[in-house]
């Protein structure tokens, strides 16, 4: 038998097996899907300030840093130490392309938070596709721009002094202003985008 409680008020209450029916329905608080909603926003935010500004503002890319970790821990201590790892592994790539030239210091802390924001499985996935899309836009920037065979050469040149550690190539700082400059945001957040499409479909 079904049975009625008072309420606060005193007026008659809901049956109590209906209480629990409707408590049962109520979805709980999921931080993982709110972390993809942040990620979606953190990026749009970059993508937005890098084509405007030619900038990525330091708030923006720590906020969605620590923002990735605080949901990943709330979730899981174990997805913290994820994330951790993931931000790491961005920062072991930034660093070294920041002190060539090749990556500019916000493009390189945008990658830490995507990082903490995929961990150390959906990341590595994010830089290769971000490497491709940032490849093929330089391409069409050089190429509209008439510098495809100077940024070609360039281009040979740092990667062979990059894996042969100086030993040959040449590492060449441009003068101000003779450098063509890409918005790199787009790239990481197309290479991202791809990332977690394709986690969702091994998952």
């Amino acid at each position: 038998m079904v049975g009625n409680r008072r309420g606060r008020f005193g007026a008659p209450g809901f049956p109590t097996s209906g209480v629990l029916v409707v408590a049962a329905k109520v979805p709980k608080p999921n931080p993982l899907g709110t972390m993809d909603t942040v990620l979606a926003l953190v990026l749009s935010l970059a993508v937005v300030y890098d084509l405007r500004e030619r900038r990525i503002p330091n708030a923006l890319a720590v906020g969605g840093l620590i923002a990735a970790l605080v949901l990943r821990l709330v979730t899981d201590p174990a997805l913290a130490t994820q994330g951790l790892q993931g931000a790491g592994l961005g920062m072991a790539v930034a660093i070294p392309l920041f002190a060539i030239g090749a990556l500019g210091a916000g493009d390189g802390k945008l990658l830490i938070a995507v990082g903490a924001f995929l961990g150390i499985e959906g990341l590595p996935i994010a830089l290769l596709a971000t490497a491709i899309t940032g490849g093929i836009m330089s391409g069409i920037v050089s190429w509209r721009s008439g510098v495809i065979i100077p940024a070609l050469l360039h281009t040979k040149n740092l990667l062979l002094w990059c894996v042969t550690l100086g030993r040959g190539g040449e590492r060449r700082r441009l003068a101000p202003g003779a450098a063509v400059t890409v918005p790199f945001a787009p790239a990481i957040a197309a290479g991202t985008t791809l990332a977690c499409v394709v986690m969702g479909a091994a998952a």
